[in-house]
């Protein structure tokens, strides 16, 4: 490839990738258009929502920044004040802290698409309120851990 050329792909007919082990309720089909286009610190996924299913568990994260632009349909969009139907060409930010919680579904019978942005980090966490849950992800795939938020140790635990 030229150093000049550009880098570019298309949502037009994108290989959505579903993943047979997601539990019903989450089976939502993917294509991860930053990691097509060799993008390091910003991403960007196309995600389609058949009728019932969710992109992932209720949850907000740090330190990313994500955006929501619904493309076709009517997902639901639940966020720390409630929740509300949202419609094609609608935009939604979530800062990274608790006040950005949200999780997308589609509660109609037709198919919803939606692209999530977002700032790409290497060392990054996801706090999973509904479930009591904190995901790290460190950078290093055998330090990545997912724990109950109540295993809280001190930090001496486990010192000489």
């Amino acid at each position: 490839m030229s150093e000049h050329q550009v880098r570019k792909t298309s949502i037009g007919d994108p290989e959505l990738r579903f993943d047979d082990e997601d539990p019903e309720g989450f089976r939502s089909g993917g294509f991860r258009l930053g990691r097509v286009v060799g993008s390091k610190i910003t991403g960007i996924t196309l995600y389609e929502l058949p009728p019932g299913q969710a992109i992932c568990p209720y949850h907000y994260e740090y330190p990313e920044e994500e955006w929501l632009l619904v493309l076709t349909g009517t997902p639901t969009l639940r966020h720390p004040g409630g929740e509300e139907r949202l419609a094609p060409s609608d935009v939604v930010f979530f800062p990274a802290g608790p006040e950005g919680a949200h999780a997308v579904r589609n509660d109609t019978d037709q198919p919803a698409r939606v692209l999530m942005f977002s700032s790409v980090t290497p060392v990054a966490a996801a706090v999973y309120p509904d479930s009591g849950k904190i995901g790290v992800w460190t950078g290093n795939e055998d330090d990545n851990v997912m724990v109950r938020k109540e295993s809280n140790v001190g930090y001496w635990d486990g010192e000489a």
